[in-house]
């Protein structure tokens, strides 16, 4: 029969009643966002005030005395300006020139969203939670792994929309395979502006992919308006050891000239491109993470930069990437005191998992990593959702999980909450001895704020459980996925500027040669 649902898409079916009765189930499923996180847990400070500073002096040696390689000759140029000593492709900077430069990198600032009322500050106790990105392959909504496409990453951007406790729709999440890569950074731009009126980040993948990335940004926000505000973030990579290259060099210009942050991030895989130890890896890094923030203000004095870094340990065993170790812990724990002695905003990676699936063993790896992000005073917090297989997948049920994770985290920053202190005591002497307080008003008012109750674990009996079929965390994920993409409304656009946006696009495929292989490399 036309238009009648079939037997395998059940789903389709609960959308018969339309939009009233989407709303309704969307009434019943929060997806409000969250505040930014204001963290109000005392921080874990592995570091005596001494060692902070030998921290500081051993990367201040490695700077002056190894030297920091920008293989870009527009750098170099600029080094040289500022009073460096440059030597071929490597640069000297003393300590007091470092010092001078990232002196003048705002300590916080606003980020400014698409929907005002979803603009955030970073910095200082203030933090965002934002979704990971760069995966190669997804798990999908069958929890099969295959390459994606821009209909993945579009599913992820409208999680991302939907989900409380994310506050951004990162860029590509997934890598979608059926687009030009050539071309790929406008359509996963324009993906996450559309899909969503959070913050995102922009693409650093060429200095020009970059421009145009700032140019859509331009469109979206005005190009007079991005002087004065933050709207976007690039992330920058280093090659460790010691190196930054022209590709990430370009692409930082970009950002730092229209006044946009970036993140200066280290990409430390320990004991394979850091020295096998803790302290000294750190030291490396800081050198790494002070030489790059420095240089963002040689680009544009005063302009956002955020201190960042990628953590892993490498099996001594395979060579492979690890996460959650306890090393990763205590070198966040150590870069959280290293930011805050320089006194500007920091990122770090969340809920990292190397497993093969969503198991037990990403589900440890990612709380590890969680609850050591939160003690650290992380402020830009990336990759909080989805990551597993080292980053080689992102699975749509972790995705989800991760996503609940942060709201329990969101929470648990918030501290001790003691306005209900009062009327709870006198609760004690109402109850008394061997009483119960689930019928007490107290109660009453209080029990659905009172404690988190997620909604992704499963705190039935046995017998409860079985009955509703053994669902296992995986499955309950990713119906909960269904459910609101089932409800999901693209948020309003200025038809004039999505427009213009996909006139710009339409204009750069134009311009950009589509490779003949969508499998190119940059």
């Amino acid at each position: 029969m036309s238009g009648s649902a079939t037997p395998d898409t059940p789903q389709r079916a609960a959308r018969s009643g339309g939009r009233t009765a989407r709303r309704a189930i969307r009434s019943a499923t929060p997806t409000e966002m969250l505040a930014g996180l204001d963290n109000r847990l005392p921080l874990t400070e592995v570091l005596k005030a001494s060692e902070v500073t030998r921290i500081d002096a051993a990367s201040m040696d490695i700077l002056e005395n190894v030297g920091v390689v920008f293989r870009d000759d527009i750098a170099l140029a600029d080094w040289k300006r500022a009073g460096a000593k440059v030597v071929g492709e490597r640069v000297y900077p003393d300590r007091g020139l470092i010092r001078e430069l990232i002196a003048t990198i705002p300590s916080d600032f606003t980020y400014h969203a698409r929907d005002p009322r979803k603009s955030l500050r970073l910095g200082g106790r203030n933090a965002v939670f934002v979704p990971m990105t760069g995966a190669p392959y997804l798990r999908d909504l069958d929890d099969v792994r295959r390459a994606p496409t821009l209909d993945d990453l579009a599913m992820f951007h409208k999680l991302s929309h939907m989900l409380p406790a994310l506050h951004s729709s990162a860029h590509h999440i997934v890598e979608p395979c059926d687009h030009p890569i050539s071309q790929r950074h406008l359509r996963i731009t324009y993906s996450s502006m559309v899909h969503s009126d959070k913050m995102f980040m922009g693409m650093t993948t060429s200095p020009k992919n970059a421009e145009d990335v700032l140019d859509m940004c331009a469109i979206l926000f005005g190009a007079e308006f991005m002087e004065r505000h933050p709207v976007t973030t690039g992330n920058c990579n280093g090659n460790s050891p010691l190196v930054w290259d022209e590709t990430m060099l370009g692409a930082m210009r970009a950002f730092c000239r229209r006044n946009q942050p970036v993140l200066c991030s280290p990409f430390v895989l320990g004991g394979a491109n850091t020295p096998a130890s803790v302290p000294a890896a750190v030291a490396q890094l800081n050198a790494e993470a002070l030489s790059a923030l420095a240089y963002t203000q040689i680009i544009r004095k005063g302009c956002p930069a955020i201190y960042g870094h990628y953590l892993a340990t490498v099996s001594m065993k395979s060579g492979a990437p690890m996460a959650g170790t306890p090393e990763i812990s205590l070198m966040n724990f150590m870069i959280g005191q290293m930011a805050r002695h320089y006194g500007v905003p920091w990122r770090t990676s969340n809920t990292l998992g190397g497993a093969k699936t969503f198991d037990a063993q990403a589900g440890y790896e990612s709380a590890m990593t969680l609850n050591s992000v939160l003690m650290s005073g992380a402020n830009y917090i990336w990759h909080s959702a989805g990551w597993n297989e080292a980053g080689m997948h992102c699975s749509t049920a972790k995705f989800i999980v991760d996503a609940e994770m942060c709201a329990m985290g969101h929470r648990m920053a918030q501290g001790v909450d003691w306005t209900d202190f009062d009327g709870a005591m006198s609760a004690v002497t109402d109850i008394g001895p061997g009483g119960h307080y689930l019928g007490h008003p107290h109660t009453l008012d209080h029990f659905q704020s009172a404690f988190f109750m997620p909604e992704m674990f499963d705190n039935n009996s046995i017998e409860q459980w079985q009955a509703e079929g053994s669902v296992e965390i995986t499955g309950r994920a990713l119906k909960h996925a269904r459910k609101l993409l089932d409800v999901y409304e693209k948020p309003a656009l200025d038809p004039a500027i999505d427009e213009e946006l996909q006139a710009y696009m339409a204009r750069r495929e134009r311009e950009i040669p589509a490779a003949d292989a969508l499998n190119q490399t940059y």
